[in-house]
């Protein structure tokens, strides 16, 4: 019922890729998207919920496509910025019907100042209370159980107080953690400092840097993202094609560096750039096996 999940348990080491949901209603380079994933070997495809606070298409509308029509599993991101406990409830049931069975629980990017006029966000839930919301619905209302994931962030500059909220995740439900980027020392030590400390399963993080426009501002605008200097350094005045050969370097090093500590990878798609990830699909499968 939940390929995923199973191969998570049998200690096969797992890749999910997450691809952006669309902005508007042209679904097909997308759907190409996710076919190119399948098909270079990857175990599921996990969608952002309107990341930065601003609307895309739904991720857990997607994730129901794309099982239903190829077969393929889908973690979908569910935060708590939007929906109230009733459209909570209304969702999961959804996707249980429609089989998919994995949600990634995350509280949300604030919405934008620009939009605050019109838009409210509505917070009934921190991302703690809604693993334990789901955890209830499984064991009183659903046939077949959520397996519900939570976020890691290995740049934290306060580790320990990050790992503290972790194991309070894991108490509430959370079985499994997905963590942001591995682009420093650091970072791969806070990786081997949970895997040491918590029970779940952990996909260590992989974001292929393609420029050093791209380095400095995940560096200095994206929360929770940390790229050591120099990495950035190696980008300078590199152009595409040499910048996307350095992201795939670097990336398949970080690979080898995170996968005895990790369950599985996280592989984030910059820019939609799907031929860079179908390259790094089947060397992260290997470096997993490998260990």
């Amino acid at each position: 019922m939940n390929a995923l999940w199973e191969k998570l348990q049998r200690g096969e080491g797992v890749v999910c890729v997450e691809l952006d949901p669309p902005t508007d209603d042209t679904i097909q380079p997308f759907l190409q998207g996710v076919a190119a994933f399948q098909a270079a070997g990857a175990d599921a495809v996990t969608i952002a919920d309107s990341p930065v606070g601003r609307p895309r298409a739904d991720s857990s509308l997607l994730s129901c496509k794309i099982k239903r029509e190829m077969n393929m599993e889908a973690l979908p991101h569910m935060t708590c910025r939007d929906r109230n406990e009733i459209a909570v409830k209304a969702l999961l049931l959804g996707l249980s019907i429609e089989g998919v069975h994995n949600v990634l629980l995350v509280t949300g990017d604030p919405v934008p100042g620009d939009h605050r006029g019109t838009v409210k966000s509505v917070f009934n839930f921190n991302s703690r209370r809604l693993a334990q919301y789901v955890s209830a619905l499984n064991d009183q209302v659903l046939r077949t159980p959520f397996r519900v994931f939570g976020a890691l962030n290995v740049n934290a500059a306060n580790f320990s107080a990050e790992l503290r909220r972790a194991r309070e995740k894991e108490d509430c439900g959370v079985v499994g953690f997905l963590t942001q980027p591995v682009l420093s020392a650091r970072a791969l030590d806070n990786l081997a400092r949970a895997r040491a400390a918590l029970k779940g399963k952990i996909l260590g993080g992989i974001f292929p840097i393609v420029s050093q426009k791209n380095a400095l501002f995940l560096d200095r605008e994206v929360s929770g993202v940390s790229v050591d200097p120099a990495i950035i350094a190696r980008y300078e005045d590199l152009d595409r094609q040499a910048g996307e050969a350095l992201g795939r370097e670097i990336s398949l090093d970080i690979l080898r560096r995170i996968a005895p500590l990790s369950d599985g990878v996280y592989l984030m798609t910059p820019f939609h750039r799907i031929e860079l990830m179908t390259g790094l699909i089947p060397a992260a499968k290997k470096a997993l096996t490998n260990t």
